[in-house]
């Protein structure tokens, strides 16, 4: 049995003893000015004037990570290595008491939010056995906010780099607010860890704890030629493109007082009043983005305050953002008041005034955003219904892409909220966005709205063969990439209310026409037989009604269950009687390659995926 395996007396006996042993001689509190100091003796300086370190690891250790403590906050579902992690944790633990007595630690005291009530003071012990290790205390520090007497519970995170990679991992106890990384030099594990935790106890204080980005957007309605504001919520998995929109300018016209304001670019915490608490003072960003496409990311990124890692810098200082080589996974903490957009001659600050998202009583409106990445039959825009809304947080859908990951291309990766953080149950995640949208929905009527974006494409065809037993795929036909300058207009347009949406496939509302351009190009009838829709449709129905089937058996409302069985009407009755692989040919569309055929292996180096070409808007 599963739960056999967890072991919580000991677990309470390594929170007493360790909480006694974190004022020891060998733990040294420090100053943000120490940090600095310290940090960028193992730096490099750039030709921006910024600092640049690199780290042994680049990812998270996310198939090492566990949650030790009762069942309430357990993983739902571990796998065979974390089971034997759970297993081992008392030893493992065991050598973390023996640590922090002999090895030489850092201590930085901050604070994650800005708020009247929910501001977790966040405690970071890094061992400095191995002193360049001190930037990971720095860097992460830069992301928080200085103590202050504001309310909050308080968090512990133990961060060991030097313990041996083939014992690397993460033990997580929620219920004591204590993380533990051992094996890792990755920043990301300190910044998720933290996060990680704050969502959680969020949740158990009544709030929401989400993976998405927030925007203030202020557009002129049309017809009332008035000013109004809206705040938006943008969920999306990594290279969704979360990031990029939440400070995109969206092409609005600043003149007749548009403009769009970044709150935060990763988590926050919903409120029962549509208000979300803002967690970071600065963002961790990826640094793959150019000044054309991610303009004011790209400001901040070059600005001597950015705080690189992992980035390609040549032996003269220059930097190139896109150049991957070393590394796939290049990050930056860029500082918020950077973010900047260029309007005539000066540089303009687009961050918000705050990190909180006002409350719905105080906006226009409220706009729950899903960003999936998907380069079949999805429309580039859907507009949903309240209950279709919480059904995208369910499902929290997107694909692997062709260039990520050859051999899952294609294939869906769902992710409840898009949020691969969640400690304890999803289904009661599911839940309490259920409770908080549908009472924001009947005490605000039409003032709350949800749409999908697919910032992928469409028209990609693979097809998948096994060769001498192994699993093989092959692109027939390249997805047509949503233009960013289009894809900016559909979110612009929604915001004004002036794109036009009708009956589609999936069930939903598909965009027609953006700010009253017909967009015809874009059905997807031109790139598919009805066959092969069939296909697309019936695999779709299939994920997600499995998927649907696991996150009930975790305790899902029974009329979010019925709502998900509804939207499953939308499959086919009959199985198609063509491959639905094959390719379709289609005339007068030259700009569709369905000649070329490339055939990828598991083997094979990962490529980035091409750039959104140059379509222009009109």
């Amino acid at each position: 049995m599963t739960h056999d395996i967890y072991d919580e007396s000991y677990y309470k006996r390594f929170y007493n003893e360790l909480s006694g042993l974190l004022s020891g001689k060998n733990i040294q509190t420090v100053s943000m000015g120490y940090l600095e100091k310290e940090a960028r003796k193992y730096a490099r300086r750039t030709e921006y004037g910024s600092y640049v370190w690199s780290s042994k690891i680049s990812n998270r250790l996310a198939p090492k990570t566990v949650y030790l403590g009762s069942e309430r906050v357990r993983l739902p579902r571990p796998t065979e290595e974390q089971k034997q992690i759970i297993r081992n944790a008392p030893q493992q633990l065991d050598k973390v008491l023996h640590w922090i007595k002999k090895l030489p630690f850092v201590h930085i005291r901050r604070q994650m939010g800005h708020n009247g009530e929910y501001n977790p003071i966040c405690n970071l012990y890094v061992s400095v056995n191995d002193p360049k290790n001190i930037r990971l205390a720095y860097m992460w520090a830069s992301t928080m906010f200085d103590p202050s007497s504001r309310p909050g519970p308080e968090f512990t995170m133990i961060h060991i780099p030097e313990e041996h990679l083939m014992r690397a991992q993460v033990l997580a106890l929620p219920e004591y607010n204590m993380n533990i990384c051992m094996g890792s030099d990755y920043l990301g594990e300190d910044k998720k860890g933290f996060l990680r935790q704050a969502m959680w106890r969020a949740d158990e204080q009544g709030m929401l704890g989400l993976h998405a980005g927030t925007k203030i957007v202020t557009v002129r309605d049309p017809r009332e030629g008035k000013l109004k504001k809206y705040g938006v919520f943008l969920f999306g998995m990594t290279a969704t493109g979360k990031s990029t929109w939440s400070c995109h300018q969206l092409g609005l016209d600043p003149d007749r007082g548009e403009f769009t304001q970044a709150a935060q670019d990763d988590i926050v915490f919903l409120t029962k009043d549509g208000s979300a608490y803002g967690s970071e003072n600065n963002f961790y960003v990826k640094t793959d983005v150019t000044e054309e496409h991610q303009e004011a990311m790209y400001n901040a990124l070059v600005d001597k305050s950015a705080l690189i890692e992992n980035v390609m810098v040549d032996y003269k200082g220059n930097v190139d953002f896109l150049d991957e080589s070393l590394c796939g996974n290049g990050r930056a903490v860029i500082f918020r008041k950077k973010l900047a957009v260029k309007q005539g001659r000066k540089l303009v600050g687009i961050s918000a005034p705050t990190i909180n998202l006002p409350s719905l009583e105080e906006m226009d409106g409220l706009i729950f955003a899903f960003i999936t990445r998907r380069n079949t039959i999805m429309p580039f825009a859907q507009e949903l219904t309240p209950e279709q809304g919480v059904l995208a947080y369910l499902w929290g859908e997107s694909t692997h892409s062709y260039a990520s990951n050859p051999a899952l291309a294609g294939d869906s990766v769902r992710i409840v909220g898009t949020d691969p953080f969640i400690v304890g149950s999803r289904g009661r995640k599911v839940n309490r966005f259920y409770d908080i949208v549908m009472q924001l929905v009947s005490k605000y009527p039409g003032k709350v709205r949800f749409m999908m974006y697919n910032t992928g494409g469409m028209g990609e065809i693979i097809e998948t063969y096994e060769e001498n037993g192994q699993k093989k795929k092959k692109l027939v036909r390249k997805t047509e990439r949503v233009p960013l300058p289009l894809m900016a207009a559909i979110q612009r347009g929604d915001l004004r209310g002036t794109n036009q949406y009708e009956p589609g496939l999936l069930g939903t509302k598909s965009i027609v026409a953006v700010e009253g351009k017909p967009i015809p190009e874009y059905d997807p009838t031109r790139f598919y037989s009805q066959e092969q829709i069939d296909f697309y449709i019936r695999d779709l129905v299939e994920g997600r009604r499995k998927f649907t089937d696991i996150i009930a058996g975790e305790g899902l409302k029974p009329e979010i269950v019925r709502t998900a069985e509804k939207a499953f009407s939308i499959e086919p009755a009959a199985k198609p009687s063509v491959a639905a692989s094959a390719a379709p040919s289609f005339p007068g569309t030259s700009t569709v390659e369905s000649d070329k055929v490339v055939i990828v292996t598991t083997a094979q180096p990962v490529s980035r995926p091409r750039r959104p070409g140059t379509w222009r808007w009109r």
